[in-house]
C-alpha cells in the first residue's frame, strides 16, 4: 500500500511567494498526498489565495485561524486534521522540488521502521528568487564536508545545528510519540529534534529537495536579540536535554550547546537568558574561567 503523505502548509502574509509554494505541490510526482491549508490570520490577502486553490482542488482542507498564533501551535492544528503516515511542515514561503517526496518516501522505506525523519539538503534563494547557496558546503567534486549524520544522532543535534529544516519528512509515529510540537515554545525545529531523536533514527538523503527563501527580517535572523523569545525557548529545549541524556558523551555534547548559547546570549546582553544558561552550565560542572570571566563582565 502506498503510504499517504500529508502536507501541513503553514502560511502568515506570504502572498508574495505563495502561488509557487502551491503550484509546487501540486507539481509532485509522488501520488498520495493529503494537503492541510493554514492560515495563521494574514493580513496581506493571502486568505484569498488560499481559498482560490481549495475551489480549484476540492480535496484540500482549509483552516483559517481567526488570531495570529505561533507556528507550533498552527501546526498543530493542522496535525489533527490529517491522517497521513508522513508529514511535511511546509512554510508557502518555501518551493518544494518534484521529487521531493516520492525521493523521501522511498529513503523511509529502505532506512526501515525506527526511522522518525528524512531530511535532505536546499537550495537558498534572496528574496528575488535568486539562487545564493546550497545549505550544506562542499568541496569541488560535490562532496560534504563533513557529511550530515545519520542514525541514531541524539549526541550530533545536541552539538550543533546541521539539519535542513525545511526539508524534513516526519513520520507521523514520531510525532504522535511526542505529542506533536511543544506549543509553549516560540519556534519548533530544535525541541523536535531533540525529542525525536533521542529513540528514533534520522537519515540523510544527499539530494536537493526545497528552495528556501532567506529573508532578513526573518525570526532566525533576530533569534538572539534582546526581549526576543527564541534564546528563552531554546533554554527550555536545552532543559529537556539534559533529563534525556543517558551518557557522559552526550552530556559533554550538551555542553558544547549550552556555552555556544551562553556566548550569544552575552554578545547580545540578554541578561536574564544568560544567567539562566551559566546556571545550566554551573549544574552541568562546566564553566570555566573564560564562562566566568564573560559573565562577570555582563553583571
Amino acid at each position: 500500500m502506498v503510504p499517504l503523505v500529508s502536507i501541513i502548509a503553514l502560511c502568515y502574509n506570504h502572498a508574495r511567494f505563495l502561488e509557487a509554494a502551491l503550484d509546487s505541490i501540486l507539481a509532485q510526482t509522488y501520488p498520495h498526498l493529503e494537503v492541510v491549508l493554514v492560515d495563521d490570520a494574514s493580513t496581506d490577502g493571502s486568505a484569498d489565495i488560499l481559498r482560490r486553490y481549495v475551489a480549484q482542488n476540492p480535496g484540500w482542507q482549509l483552516l483559517l485561524l481567526p488570531e495570529n498564533q505561533n507556528n507550533c501551535r498552527a501546526f498543530n492544528r493542522g496535525l489533527a486534521l490529517s491522517e497521513g503516515d508522513f508529514v511535511i511542515d511546509f512554510a508557502t514561503d518555501d518551493v518544494l522540488l518534484p521529487e521531493r517526496i516520492a525521493r523521501q518516501v522511498a529513503a523511509f522505506e529502505q532506512a526501515g521502521p525506527r526511522c522518525g525523519m528524512v531530511y535532505t539538503d536546499a537550495e537558498l534563494l534572496d528574496e528575488s528568487g535568486r539562487f545564493v547557496r546550497h545549505y550544506y558546503r562542499r568541496d569541488a567534486r560535490g562532496r560534504l564536508h563533513p557529511r550530515p549524520a545519520s542514525g541514531l544522532v541524539f549526541a550530533d543535534v545536541l552539538e550543533r545545528y546541521f539539519i535542513s529544516t525545511p526539508t524534513m519528512l516526519m513520520r507521523r509515529a514520531t510525532l504522535d510519540a511526542l505529542g506533536g510540537y511543544d506549543e509553549t515554545l516560540s519556534y519548533e525545529d530544535f525541541d523536535f529534534w531533540v525529542r525525536a531523536s533521542r529513540d528514533w533514527e534520522f537519515q540523510f538523503l544527499d539530494i536537493v529537495s526545497t528552495q528556501k527563501h532567506l529573508h532578513p527580517r526573518s525570526k532566525s535572523a533576530k533569534s538572539y536579540r534582546r526581549h526576543d523569545p527564541h534564546l528563552a525557548s531554546t533554554i527550555v529545549v536545552c532543559r529537556k536535554a539534559l533529563a534525556l541524556c543517558r551518557t557522559p558523551e552526550e552530556r559533554a555534547a550538551l555542553v558544547v550547546r549550552v556555552r555556544w548559547e551562553l556566548r550569544q546570549a552575552l554578545r547580545h546582553r540578554s541578561r536574564p537568558e544568560a544567567h539562566a544558561l551559566y546556571q545550566l552550565l554551573s549544574e552541568l560542572g562546566a564553566v570555566g574561567v573564560v564562562d566566568w570571566g564573560m559573565f562577570k563582565v555582563l553583571g
